[in-house]
């Protein structure tokens, strides 16, 4: 009787495990080149992103709720960085002799306008710009680090919220595409790892890439040459180990 009973303990425990790893989903967005695991497909949201010298940049947010637990992936298209401080340049008058040399008030703000070049600071700083907002947060950083995910390289951090919630932070930038993937569990709950360790990126033709060195962006290697992987070595590198 009570092997028969263990038996069906551990059916009902094995189709409980199945029914809560059926609930999550691999996303798979080809527009903004991303993959991660989800509990649910999310809401998608278009919105303007203010980067750090001020340029309006097209940006999507997509997110999912499941209780207390919070996820997002904030996307932030810098390709067209230089186009838009071109334009902001147009618009102060800026010389085009002398593009760099451009500091005119950007009206209403406090911010400066640096001419058309201004672009390339804004696109370096833009990973530092998406940290910043999180470190001023009213939260505790418990974790800072330099990382990797398939060599790409990006920044990860944790807070601990005043209500004893986690967030937990991965930022990344591939091809002048910034990425944020960010998770809060309640307190006392574990890591959102099935989240965590799921983030992909994806080239032009839909397919995951890992380089074969660490990538850093506006000085990787060029997009024809990400090696495709062909094996389940470890993604990611966090602080100052690289993944292999």
């Amino acid at each position: 009787m009570r092997l028969h009973q263990l038996t069906i303990a551990a059916a009902l425990l094995l189709v409980s495990t199945q029914a809560v790893a059926q609930e999550w989903v691999e996303y798979t967005n080809t527009q903004d080149r991303f993959t991660v695991n989800l509990p649910s497909q999310p809401t998608v949201r278009d919105f303007t992103y203010t980067s750090w010298l001020e340029a309006k940049l097209p940006a999507r947010v997509y997110t999912v709720e499941r209780g207390k637990e919070k996820y997002s992936i904030t996307f932030v298209d810098y390709t067209v960085a230089e186009k838009v401080h071109a334009d902001m340049a147009k618009a102060l008058n800026c010389p085009k002799d002398s593009p760099g040399s451009c500091a005119a008030a950007i009206a209403g703000t406090d911010s400066v306008a640096q001419g058309v070049g201004a672009w390339k600071y804004d696109t370096l700083g833009a990973m530092d710009h998406a940290s910043e907002a999180f470190l001023k947060r009213d939260a505790k950083v418990t974790y800072f680090a330099w990382a990797t995910i398939d060599r790409i390289v990006g920044r990860q951090i944790q807070l601990t919220n005043p209500d004893g919630s986690r967030t937990y932070v991965q930022i990344h930038m591939l091809m002048n595409r910034l990425y944020i993937f960010e998770a809060t569990v309640p307190k006392g709950s574990p890591e959102p790892g099935l989240f965590q360790q799921s983030p992909r990126f994806l080239d032009a033709d839909g397919k995951a890439v890992r380089y074969p060195d660490n990538y850093l962006n506006m000085y990787g290697i060029p997009e024809a040459s990400p090696a495709r992987q062909g094996t389940q070595a470890p993604r990611t590198g966090r602080g100052g180990a690289q993944a292999p």
